[in-house]
């Protein structure tokens, strides 16, 4: 019997320490989603290395990995190791995607985007001695989906929450995201009645909770009313990630939270307008910020955010103000990276064409130092002023009067001290000059 093993890398610090973790809150969907499509006579592992120990020595025949954003390039690490011992090794995911040129000559395949046809492909070839150095395969619709092997996480330490996909890709096209890259503008939705079995099929499993990975889950919001009037009769919590134009609607937004939606993810980007224009999103407007924010929180959701150090409007002033927005704004669950034009993207380009990119050496595009040249501030400046607003958020006092002492902490204070238990765990990560992007 043939064997796959799957890995998913952990980050990795600046001097090369392994984050570990012991236990693993959020999973990620793919390598579940993948194992779905391998023939019975397959046999299939998942290993995920923040919260296990990489089985170098495995028997397995082919070895994929597959990871979100910075991680892949630890995950190169592993497949060098990997090599060394002969093993046939696969790669996949967004990063890999992005910038296979780079990976290429380090693995034996990649594959490129959408992975339902290639994968199964992949080990077609591979049983007839005949694995192709890349597969691209896109898909055009997201019908017919099967229900991913979620059995395959349940014996690992993991939290209370699965990952379910409604859709996929997003209808805008900011220069610096990686899914407007892949997807165009394009934002594909499942048929309903297969998001419910899936949700249903981790209820049958005793979770109480999903997270759906959608990068809008709104890029489409009658699909979305229909998908929360669905999921309403399942009473489960639920959490995704959204542009924050939801709460100018407040039909949709009220669908969501007697749907069970319990916290959205929101990239605020930053407070300055003209850096939010330069990349790529007009229709997000500062000064709308907090007014989003309060009428959310109304709706008794709590925020999560992301947003980005330096823009071309930054300076060191306006990073150290964002931390005070961060605290006005009660925003429970933020995160904060630095500028990264990835390859492929627009913003890459962009850079590229300006003569602004100190490396092109994609080993060093972590979210956590410049690969650029910033706008009003030298790299170093920027670097410092990034680390001094992790800092300065992520202080005990600022996570006690944004979790703790949160407005809604009585209307739902299980919710919040959660929260405040997730602000410890990224204060852990910050300290070790580490972005949170694994809980």
């Amino acid at each position: 019997m043939p064997e796959i093993l799957f890995i998913q890398p952990t980050q990795i610090t600046g001097s090369g320490e392994i984050c570990k973790q012991d236990r693993l809150y959020l999973p990620s969907l793919s390598h579940p989603f993948l194992a779905a499509y391998a023939p019975k006579h397959w046999k299939v592992r998942i290993q995920c290395e923040v919260i296990e120990e990489i089985d170098y020595n495995t028997s397995a025949d082919i070895i994929g990995i597959g990871s979100m954003g910075y991680a892949a390039l630890h995950g190169l690490e592993i497949a060098r190791e990997f090599k060394k011992r002969g093993k046939t090794v696969i790669m996949g995911g967004y990063m890999v995607s992005l910038a296979h040129e780079y990976a290429s000559g380090q693995v034996d395949s990649i594959t490129i985007g959408d992975g339902e046809i290639s994968f199964p492909q992949v080990l077609r070839d591979f049983e007839n001695g005949e694995l192709k150095p890349i597969y691209r395969n896109p898909v055009d619709n997201l019908n017919n989906l099967p229900i991913p092997r979620y059995d395959l996480l349940m014996e690992k330490p993991i939290g209370s929450m699965l990952p379910v996909q409604a859709g996929r890709g997003c209808p805008h096209s900011c220069s610096f995201c990686s899914i407007a890259c892949l997807y165009r503008q394009r934002y594909m939705v499942r048929p309903i009645p297969e998001i419910i079995r899936d949700i249903s099929a981790i209820r049958d499993m005793g979770m109480k909770e999903f997270y759906m990975i959608d990068d809008n889950i709104i890029g489409n919001p009658a699909f979305f009313e229909e998908l929360c009037l669905a999921i309403k009769p399942l009473k489960m919590r639920w959490s995704s990630q959204c542009s924050i134009q939801i709460a100018k609607n407040e039909k949709l937004l009220k669908l969501a939270a007697d749907a069970g939606v319990s916290m959205l993810s929101f990239g605020l980007e930053s407070i300055t307008q003209e850096g939010i224009d330069r990349l790529g999103k007009p229709w997000l407007r500062v000064e709308e910020h907090l007014t989003l924010i309060e009428k959310i929180h109304k709706a008794g959701i709590l925020v999560s955010s992301e947003m980005i150090a330096g823009t071309d409007s930054d300076t060191t002033g306006s990073l150290e103000e964002t931390a005070r927005f961060v605290e006005k704004a009660r925003i429970a669950i933020p995160r904060f990276y630095i500028l990264t034009p990835i390859p492929s993207t627009p913003l890459f380009n962009e850079f590229k064409e300006e003569g602004r990119l100190l490396t092109e050496d994609i080993s060093n595009f972590d979210g956590t130092k410049p690969v650029y040249k910033p706008a009003n501030m030298e790299p170093e400046e920027l670097e410092d002023a990034y680390w001094k607003l992790n800092n300065e958020v992520f202080s005990i006092a600022c996570i006690i009067r944004r979790t703790l002492f949160h407005p809604n902490f009585r209307r739902k204070p299980l919710l919040y001290i959660f929260a405040f238990f997730v602000n410890l765990h990224y204060r852990s990560y910050i300290k070790r000059k580490i972005p949170p992007n694994i809980f």
